[in-house]
């Protein structure tokens, strides 16, 4: 059964949605908004950070079998150059999947398909949670 990723508060609250999963990869997107806007008027990093752990994450559990989550490790994010406005997307990938740890790396564009951000992540592979 192909992965089915849930909403959660953060998400809801910053308005993103997970667009697509297959199996190792996962997509997050959002409508930039003011709200998320740091005081220089540029998207907050933080809201990217959200949007690639939030992919990686889809893209982690669809590389998984049933019965396993993960948890992130560390990511790691370089900006590029800063998003006003309009739709951002969030594309990663598994790089290397382990029975412990996942490797990942994933792109921010905005809608025009400028790279934003680049990131790379590792993911623990854990028991889930009924």
């Amino acid at each position: 059964m192909p992965f089915e990723p849930a909403a959660f508060p953060l998400q809801d609250h910053l308005g993103m949605v997970v667009v697509s999963t297959e199996r190792g990869l996962g997509t997050a997107a959002l409508e930039v908004t003011p709200a998320l806007h740091n005081p220089n008027g540029v998207v907050h990093g933080a809201v990217l950070f959200a949007m690639v752990d939030t992919a990686m994450g889809a893209a982690t559990m669809s590389s998984l079998d049933p019965g396993l989550a993960c948890a992130s490790i560390e990511v790691h994010l370089r900006f590029l150059r800063p998003a006003t406005a309009g739709r951002l997307s969030a594309e990663t990938n598994v790089v290397k999947g382990g029975r412990r740890v996942v490797q990942l790396e994933g792109r921010v564009r905005d809608e025009s398909g400028e790279l934003v951000a680049i990131a790379s992540g590792s993911f623990a592979v854990i028991p889930a949670v009924d």
